[in-house]
């Protein structure tokens, strides 16, 4: 079977979908190595193992399995980063909490934080990335997210320091610059409505109580003495959660709450100072 053969039979496996050919073209370039509008793919056969692997992949996306989990890896921040199945899939709207970070940390020499509920470490390693300066802590507790937080950590040689604990009880950390976090703020409602391959990523990563704010309503208060004077608290939030957020923040102490928007015009990440 040609190589050109080799697409339009995984179209075909795949069957009907809204990204569907993006999603069968990352398959095949993953599988063959090469890009499906590359020339010549007419004339060009394709390796058996190759083949099946591309084949498998593209029948498992119509059973709901993330097309980032069949790759294995995803890209964040111009970054590769592990991915599979027990962890979050980095997503572009999480490059806010990246920015805005960075926006806040620019003054501050050798800055000091903290990446609550860490998943693949997107987030705190793409700050140490920008920031080769800075100290980060990584903290995660699933037991399945870990070794990609671990890997993914070495694979971008980043200054960061994964922990295996509860963000809620953190171990001994040094005094913060900067505290950031996207947990877990899927409402129950939210929940039971999610797209089939939403529903294979870790409930752990996506459940944040009924209202979707549990955490929000603890983290303030745990990470405040934690941070700094005139040190930062940046959570990202759902769509719909901003202002209750903020209102969180501000409960807690913190001055300056702003909410920051995604490329969407979404507000996407609440922040506050200390």
């Amino acid at each position: 079977m040609t190589l050109a053969d080799a697409y339009r039979e995984g179209l075909a496996l795949a069957g009907p979908g809204t990204d569907r050919a993006f999603e069968v073209s990352c398959l095949f370039e993953g599988a063959f190595g090469l890009s499906r509008y590359a020339p010549g793919l007419d004339a060009r056969q394709a390796g058996a193992p190759a083949l099946e692997r591309f084949f498998a992949h593209c029948r498992k996306l119509t059973e709901g399995e993330p097309l980032q989990y069949l790759l294995g890896e995803w890209e964040f921040f111009g970054l590769p980063f592990f991915v599979g199945e027990g962890v979050l899939i980095p997503q572009p709207d999480t490059e806010t909490l990246v920015e805005t970070a960075l926006g806040l940390m620019e003054g501050t020499p050798s800055p000091v934080v903290a990446d609550l509920c860490a998943g693949s470490g997107c987030v705190g390693i793409s700050i140490a990335h920008m920031r080769p300066d800075a100290r980060v802590y990584a903290l995660e507790l699933s037991e399945a997210a870990l070794p990609y937080l671990v890997r993914n950590i070495e694979r971008n040689g980043a200054p960061v320091e994964a922990l295996h604990c509860d963000a809620l009880a953190p171990p001994a950390l040094p005094p913060l610059d900067g505290v950031v976090s996207n947990p877990p703020y899927i409402s129950r409602e939210e929940m039971a409505g999610l797209p089939p391959q939403v529903k294979r990523e870790p409930e752990m990563a996506l459940y944040g109580g009924g209202d979707g704010l549990d955490f929000y309503r603890a983290l303030p208060d745990v990470y405040r003495p934690l941070i700094k004077e005139g040190g930062f608290l940046a959570l990202e939030v759902g769509y719909t959660q901003a202002e209750a957020v903020a209102a969180l923040v501000r409960g807690a102490g913190f001055h300056a709450v702003e909410t920051r928007r995604d490329l969407a015009g979404v507000a996407r990440v609440v922040t506050g100072l200390k």
